[in-house]
Order: C-alpha cells, then structure tokens, then sequence
C-alpha cells in the first residue's frame, strides 16, 4: 500500500484546483436560503456505497446522494472509487479492508483528512465538516479555526471506552445520535440531534412470496450471537442461512468455537454476502433472525430486511423497539427461549406493513433532512459561540485601555494620584478625564480614526495586543 500523502493526497489537489472558481464570500446559511457546502469524511476500508460489508458507508452513500438532491453542496473524503453524486476528493490510493483494526490507517486517514479539509476552506468554501470516522474528531480544534463546527455521527457503542473519547471532546464536536436509545445512555454528551439510519427503498425488491428458510445477516461474532440463531431455528424445525463477515481473528475464533459445532444438514453458511446477495437473501428469507447480545445502537439490516417485505425475529436490545413495530414489522422477544415459537408465528405478519414503515419512517430523504437540521442547529451553537468569543476579547480590550487611560492621566497630571485609603480609580476620577486625557497610548486595532491620528506621549506603558 502507498502512502496517502503522495499521489492519493496529489488527486485531491488535483480535484480541487478544477473548482478554485467557486470561491466567495457569502451570508450565513439558513434553511430556505443558499445551500449548504458539506465535507463528509468517510473511513478507508470500503467504497461508498460498499460492494459488499459496510454498514457506516451504505448510510453515507445515501445521505450523500439525500444532501445533493436536496440541493447541498457535498463533498466526499475518503478512498475508493466514486459512487455517489458528491464530488468526491480521494486521499488513498486505493481502499485498505485488509487493515481493518490497525493503528496507522486511522491515524493517516485523519491527517490526509485534515488536509483535504483545509484545501476545500481555502479553495471552495465550507460550512460544515461531518465526521463518520473514529479518529477524525479529533481534528475539531483545526476545523474550528477555520470557522467551520465539525458534526459526528456516533455509528457505534456509547458506552466504555467510546463514552470517555466523545466525554473529553466535549464541546469541539456535535454529535448526533443513531437513534433515541442511543443517546439515552449518554444523556450527558454534547448531541446536536438524533437521525436515524436509512435507505433508498427503490434500490431494495419487495416481494410477498416468501421461501421456507431464516435468514441470519451479520458479523460472526458473539455480540451478533449467530450462534443464539442456530439454537433458536432448530428448535423451531425451520432451516438457517448465515451470512456475514468473519475475517477477524475474534470472529474466526467464535466460528470455529460455537458455530462449526453446531451446524447441520440444515444450515448453509454463504459467507459475506455482496450487494446483489444481500437483496435476494432478504426478499426471499421469512424472516431476519437478529438474536443480538448488546445495546445495538440501530441495527441497519433490519430496515433492509423490512424494505424487502422480510420482518424481524429479534431480541429485546438495544435501538430494536425502536426500530422494529412489534406484531407489525416482526416479533421482539425477551429471551432466547421464546425465539423458536416467534420463528414459527412471523409468516402471519403482512410484508406491505413491513415496508411501509420503512418508507415512512426510515427514508433517505428524510435523513437528509435530519442531518440538514443537525447541520444548521451545530452552526448556529458555533456561530454564537464565536460571537460571544469576540464581545468577550472586546470587553478585555475595553478594560485594558482602560487602565491605560488611567495610568497615562496619572504620569501627566500627579497630583491627582489616589492617596492611601483610596482605590486606584473612581467614576469621579473618570468623569474629570477629559477626551484628550483617555485616549490610550499606542494603537489598538479597536481605536477610532481620532486616536489612531494623534500623536503617541512620550512615555509609553507596556504593549497591548499582538
């Protein structure tokens, strides 16, 4: 693999000397004025949308393509090819799945990164910029010196480790929730929104004609508990597919342990299932078997499978309420236990319910609009904040000259020093200043034509400012 900041960091430069024409200055954006100018910055592991895995860019291509149609301005950072309507700014040469989970890619990919940001403030222009990576946030203090808030979309757990990272960075980043569960853990954070994922549900078949077999769609690993899923279709007499990711060394180790033991002439493992598969799986499948063991913070496949007309047998965890309409869009258990006697029920369920709701409530559309408000709220916050900065770097300012007024009035005229007893300065003090009298030694940016016209006294007090 070659190194980004070479001929892939070249490309994006290349990209953007093609649009040195688009820069201006203009007035704050607001919903129903000019569009927005959005950098969306995406892992380098897989092409946006994915061939295959990746749930984190299957959301991005949408709300890419959701931005643009709803006449945004979008730009999109990371490795690959094209796939979307954004412009796109590649910073690798090429996507590097095989370094899934090392160090160096996440680090070089937030460096390369922060570079193609800076190339487009300069160049283009920005608004926002909206982190889908772990280690990009902590690039928010550079995009704040640009002017520009940086918005996080939380994609994974909230909890543990991931609770102290988004913790310590506080207030340098808006973060926006996958879904309301989510944010209920970690109440505390600095969230600017809640947007649920989504999908294009034209670009997913419905079909009413369901085939005898469950489906199970998902990384083998113990908190996608496939092996919960084994258990549960045995017991209830109907055959099992899984599909899914298991290239890891945890998750090779789970199969080997938990899985492989417990298949029979049953069960058919497909292994990872690429986009064309994944359509025709979960059309077909009676239903998703999703049996997961953690606090899920969404759960993409089950609005995949849902588009499709596939409901849901899941357990109780996590965004599942959320996501899933029980006794509607597919059956939530408690326990294990009750999984086979759901499996044997859910053909009951109408898969028109099923994807209606996913149109109605889980729209790509929609979710652009979501993160379209998530923008303007994380602008205004910013806005203010730096407004609020500049009123108070003002006031010092003020107070400083001030104090220079007084000092300079005190070596002109020394009788009037304060004697012991007294303070420094009095509002009877400063009302026998005349004009003459205040106006501060040197020139402060701040000071007016007059004061920045008059002759300096000879003595001066100490620098002010920069």
């Amino acid at each position: 693999m070659r190194s980004t900041s070479g001929s892939a960091g070249s490309a994006s430069e290349r990209h953007l000397s093609a649009h040195t024409d688009s820069r201006r200055t203009v007035e704050p954006p607001q919903r129903g004025g000019r569009p927005l100018r959005v950098a969306l910055v995406v892992p380098p592991y897989f092409d946006v949308p994915p061939a295959a895995y990746g749930g984190v860019e299957s959301v991005v291509a949408d709300l890419a393509d959701g931005l643009v149609e709803e006449g945004h301005r979008v730009f999109l950072i990371g490795a690959g090819k094209p796939g979307t309507r954004a412009e796109f700014i590649p910073i690798w040469d090429r996507i590097v799945p095989e370094r899934l989970g090392e160090p160096y890619p996440e680090v070089m990919h937030a460096i390369a990164a922060r570079r193609a940001v800076q190339r487009l403030a300069a160049e283009v222009g920005l608004d926002v910029v909206h982190e889908h990576t772990f280690a990009g946030p902590l690039n928010a203090p550079v995009y704040q010196g640009l002017g520009l808030p940086t918005v996080v979309t939380v994609h994974g757990p909230v909890q543990g480790d991931p609770y102290r990272y988004y913790a310590e960075l506080g207030t340098d980043v808006y973060l926006v929730a996958i879904s309301q569960r989510q944010r209920t853990l970690a109440p505390e954070l600095n969230w600017v929104g809640t947007v649920h994922n989504a999908l294009r549900l034209d670009t997913w078949p419905f079909r009413t004609r369901k085939e005898d077999f469950a489906l199970f769609l998902g990384r083998f690993h113990p908190e996608k508990a496939p092996h919960v899923a084994l258990d549960a279709a045995h017991a209830a007499g109907v055959p099992l597919i899984l599909a899914g990711k298991c290239a890891e060394p945890l998750e090779k180790q789970y199969f080997e342990d938990e899985i492989r033991p417990r298949l029979t002439g049953a069960d058919q493992v497909f292994g990872v299932a690429d986009a064309t598969a994944k359509r025709d799986l979960l059309s077909r499948a009676r239903c998703l078997l999703f049996p997961v063991q953690w606090e899920e913070p969404f759960g993409m496949v089950m609005i995949e499978a849902m588009a499709c007309g596939t409901p849901v047998v899941a357990l109780r965890a996590g965004a599942v309420p959320e996501v899933v309409q029980h006794g509607v869009t597919g059956l939530i258990c408690d326990t294990p236990a009750e999984l086979p006697a759901a499996l044997r029920e859910v053909t009951r369920l109408n898969p028109a319910a099923c994807r209606a709701r996913v149109a109605r409530e889980f729209s790509a559309q929609e979710m652009a609009r979501g993160y379209e408000r998530a923008y303007l709220a994380a602008l205004a916050t910013h806005q203010a904040a730096e407004a609020l900065d500049a009123r108070r770097a003002v006031a010092a300012l003020d107070a400083r000259l001030t104090v220079d007024a007084l000092d300079q009035h005190r070596t002109i005229e020394p009788a009037t020093r304060p004697v012991a007893g007294r303070s420094r300065a009095t509002l009877a003090d400063l009302a026998e200043l005349s004009p003459r009298q205040l106006e501060p030694r040197g020139t402060p940016r701040l000071a007016s034509t007059a004061a920045r016209r008059a002759k300096p006294p000879a003595v001066r007090p100490e620098a002010v400012g920069p």
